[in-house]
Order: structure tokens, then sequence, then C-alpha cells
């Protein structure tokens, strides 16, 4: 049976590095206060000629690199992300004029931090039915476009980012074996984005507006715990799979101490749990791609890895993927 199989992986991180020491200037925090809280130290900011999409194009093009393929190759390109360009054309659309993909057809995915597992599992559905089909897999993200610099509470988390992967069929035991993906629009409130104000008043969900994220930190800190760990649960109980199989976790890079707890219910040591939550924040759709092309480029990854994927976002969404490697 040909299964989804990742043969490439790229990430791109704007250029300027803002630290919590940069912060402490900005708005009423500390590095202390930072670090305890989050595990956070330093986080990239885009800049012009550094948006979303110019950003997705530059981890495309490594993943391709690596897969040895070239953009008339894909078939679709698929782009988790909730701060596109703008709203239409998609953020896909602008990747696929700028790799020049012209036989690929193109969609964004709107699960915030899920947004990454959400498209890849959309590629799977795909490549079982197309094997041959190679398909562009990404997410990014420019959060600092939607992040209020006065509270403190949000804009200390999130940094820019982007990370891809191509995806194809191929026979074995390798590949994409399982996932569980879920969502719960009832707790939308906790974690939000609201867009620009529209034109037709009576379809305005409140009268002030505000284009930021967001947050309830410690109603989000709760449900994330427990829902990670009830997905990572049922997926790793579908294949019949122990945790102390696993290789390696990619976990969404939101907050060391969720990581911390998430590996703790896994009984699993910190080393085959990938973190690097420290250098990039919370890039949403963007951290586990990242996190993904950063681990394989540093040889953590072998074939016939057992590699778990997790992640929780606004909406709420949430979700787990099982791969061998």
């Amino acid at each position: 049976m040909k299964r989804a199989v990742i043969i490439g992986t790229g990430s791109a991180l704007p250029q300027r590095v803002l630290s919590n020491f940069d912060l402490e200037g900005m708005v009423e925090t500390s590095d202390e206060w930072i670090t305890a809280r989050t595990g956070i130290k330093t986080r990239h900011i885009a800049g012009v000629g550094e948006e979303t999409s110019q950003l997705a194009a530059g981890a495309a093009r490594q993943a391709l690199a690596m897969a040895e393929l070239e953009p008339d190759d894909l078939d679709l390109i698929v782009v988790g992300t909730i701060t596109p360009d703008m709203t239409m054309p998609s953020c896909a659309c602008l990747v696929q004029k700028e790799l020049g993909a012209r036989r690929a057809f193109a969609m964004d995915v709107n699960a915030a931090c899920s947004g990454f597992l959400y498209a890849l599992d959309m590629a799977d559905k795909y490549i079982c039915r197309n094997p041959g089909w190679k398909i562009l897999v990404i997410g990014a993200e420019t959060l600092s476009s939607r992040v209020d610099w006065q509270d403190r509470n949000t804009c200390v988390l999130f940094g820019d980012g982007a990370g891809a992967c191509v995806v194809t069929g191929a026979e074995g035991s390798r590949g994409y074996l399982a996932s569980r993906l879920f969502a719960d629009g009832t707790l939308w409130e906790l974690l939000h984005l609201e867009g620009a104000p529209g034109h037709n008043p009576e379809l305005r969900p409140n009268v002030n507006t505000d284009p930021s994220i967001m947050m309830y930190g410690r109603e989000v800190f709760r449900h994330a715990i427990r829902a990670m760990a009830d997905a990572v649960s049922r997926v790793l109980a579908d294949q019949g799979v122990r945790p102390a199989e696993l290789s390696l976790v990619i976990p969404h890079q939101a907050n060391i101490r969720i990581i911390r707890s998430l590996a703790e219910h896994l009984a699993l040591p910190l080393e085959k749990v990938y973190v690097n939550v420290d250098k990039y924040g919370n890039t949403s759709a963007a951290t586990v791609p990242i996190a993904l092309d950063e681990a394989n480029r540093q040889g953590m990854l072998k074939t016939g890895d057992l590699l778990l994927l997790c992640s929780f976002g606004g909406g709420f969404t949430w979700g787990a993927s099982l791969i061998r490697w």
C-alpha cells in the first residue's frame, strides 16, 4: 500500500531578532518574567519583503531542493495560516505565483496553530487517491502584524516564520500512519483574532473590532494540555503504539510549560521532545514544520523512526499525527 511520505523539508525566518531585553524597552515586562512563564528568549519579526507568502516561498524552495523537485512538478500547494498577505487571493496562490508552480492548484487552511497538521492530513487524503502527486504543505505566519504591542500578555509570545514539506506516495511501511483532528467552536472567545471592520454594520461582531490577537492565557493553557494529551493518546491507541516506542515528539511550540506537561503525560524524557520555543516563540501554524525541518537537517530523524506531531490553536483546534519516517 502506498502511503504519504515526506521527501523534503524547509524553513524560513525573518532576519530581525527581537529579544526579551528589547521588549523591556517597549512594554512593562522583563526577561525574567517572560522566560519563567514561557521559556521564550527571542523571536523573529518580519520586515520589508518578508510577508507571509515570501516566507512561505522561501521555506518551500528549501523543501523542493531537498526533494530534488522543480516547482512545475507540484500538483497541489496547501498553506496553513491565519495571517495571509491579504484576504483574497489566498497565501497559497501567491506562493504558487512566487515559485512559478503553474501546474499546481492552491488553497489555504485556517486552523490557527493546528493549520499545518490540518493541511498535512489533507495532503494525505489526496495522496491516497493520487499516489503519484507531489504536494507542498506549508505553515507560515507573520503574527507580528496581528499583535497589540502594548499587551504584554500576548506580544511577548509570538514570532514570525514558515516551515514546509513535500509529500508524495511511496510503497512500504514508511509514511503517514494516522491522525486525530479536533475542533470546539464553543470556546472561540478564549483565543481569537478578529478581522478588519466590515462595511455592513449589521454583520460586525462588536462595536470595537480589534484586529489583534485576544487571549485568555490561563484558560487556553488548561485546555491545551488536556486536549493535546487526549489527541496523542487516541492516535497512539489507534496504531497500538506505546509512548516509549516514539523516537521523537514535535509539539506546537507555544509555551515550555505546556511542552513539559505533555512530556510528563507521555512519560517521555525531554530529550525525546523537540524544543525551539526559546529561539522563535510561538509562530502558530509554522512552529511544527520549522521544528520538523530543524530536526531533519540535524540528523535526528532516521528511517523507520516513529515521529509524533501535535498541536493546539485558536478555534479551538487541535490534533496529533503519527508518522513512520
